[in-house]
């Protein structure tokens, strides 16, 4: 919207050209998202206290977490609100790609907003039955997914660390399969949400790497020497992911350790999803399971777990997910959170080395 309103009024004020530019458009996106942030955050703690809306702890969690009874949750609000306001603000709201990410992100943070609200209302920790919601996920994906190859969207995967590798899939393969990435993604860092800023670390990295992609992808003289697949319009996505990034570092002054806040099911369904989304536009879906390694290891424990209890009766952890192993094992829960952010940005180096591993 500022966008518009701003680069209108180049023709009289030549300063306004800069809005020609995604990197200011982006670091303009990245400040404001993380000032609104910062100003915003502490309010709505407050009026979730005053509505007694706090975070249920699992009895068959670590016993450790049951001190954190009574932290206010649903923060993850103000983290997605910042990241669709930075995106709205200074991105061309004519490309179609915004209102795809901004309508996929708004509509799973609704399932993860009903989820919460159910969790804190009823004070249980069942929310939404899990079947239904991953119906609506799977919905609200295909749905979306369906859009982007409506307006021309090329079917085409590249395979990293190869040199023009790629991979054309027919449509009816293409759509189950980048629904899949978007639905497992966004669950995979719903799983990793269980520590204080644990999972704002890697959603940070991924949004960086994702969001150096879309802007590479996007241009063209960048994508034609980094030998990637042109898209046209898709630098534009680059602001979402500086506004991410911004609302991630603002979120985590009040959820490390001690948290002040928890992040909730509308944060991590819908930022995990819009990440999902980000590597489905970039077209490195594959490259996913390296920059998002993090949420990748996190829900295969979880699902050896279930595996390994359903055929042997046996625990191949001694809680999923992994982070809860590691409680469990006597590592301090600010040294798994530390350890995992330090994971995490050397996967997204690795990923973004794939840039010139062609």
């Amino acid at each position: 919207m500022l966008y518009h309103l701003l680069s209108s009024l180049q023709e009289y004020i030549n300063a306004f050209n800069v809005l020609r530019y995604i990197t200011f458009r982006t670091f303009v996106a990245f400040i404001i998202a993380f000032i609104i942030a910062i100003w915003a955050q502490p309010k709505f703690i407050r009026w979730v206290k005053s509505k007694h809306m706090t975070q249920p702890i699992r009895d068959c969690g670590p016993q450790t977490h049951l001190a954190k009874q009574g932290t206010p949750t649903m923060g993850g609000v103000i983290f997605v609100a910042v990241s669709i306001i930075g995106l709205l603000l200074f991105a061309d709201l004519q490309n179609p790609y915004i209102w795809i990410m901004t309508g996929l992100t708004f509509s799973y943070a609704t399932i993860g907003f009903i989820d919460d609200y159910l969790k804190v209302v009823k004070k249980n920790t069942d929310g939404i039955n899990a079947k239904t919601k991953l119906f609506w996920q799977f919905l609200l994906a295909t749905i979306f997914i369906v859009a982007l190859l409506a307006i021309g969207f090329p079917t085409t995967i590249v395979i990293p660390f190869f040199k023009t590798a790629t991979l054309t899939l027919p449509w009816w393969l293409f759509i189950p399969f980048t629904v899949l990435v978007i639905v497992g993604c966004s669950n995979a860092v719903n799983l990793t949400d269980g520590l204080d800023g644990l999972v704002v670390g890697p959603i940070i990295t991924v949004a960086l790497t994702y969001g150096i992609f879309a802007y590479v992808t996007g241009n063209a003289k960048t994508a034609e020497y980094l030998q990637i697949p042109y898209i046209y319009g898709i630098g534009e996505l680059a602001i979402f992911a500086g506004a991410i990034i911004a609302g991630g570092l603002g979120f985590l002054w009040f959820n490390s350790y001690p948290a002040q806040v928890f992040m909730g099911d509308v944060g991590s369904l819908a930022l995990g999803g819009a990440l999902g989304m980000l590597a489905v536009i970039t077209q490195q879906e594959i490259l996913l399971i390296v920059a998002g390694g993090v949420f990748v290891v996190e829900a295969l424990s979880v699902m050896l777990q279930l595996f390994f209890l359903k055929k042997t009766g046996r625990r191949v952890f001694k809680m999923a997910p992994l982070h809860h192993h590691f409680e469990l094992s006597g590592i301090a829960e600010t040294k798994i959170i530390v350890r995992t952010w330090i994971i995490s940005f050397l996967l997204a180096l690795l990923a973004l080395s794939t840039l010139k591993l062609r």
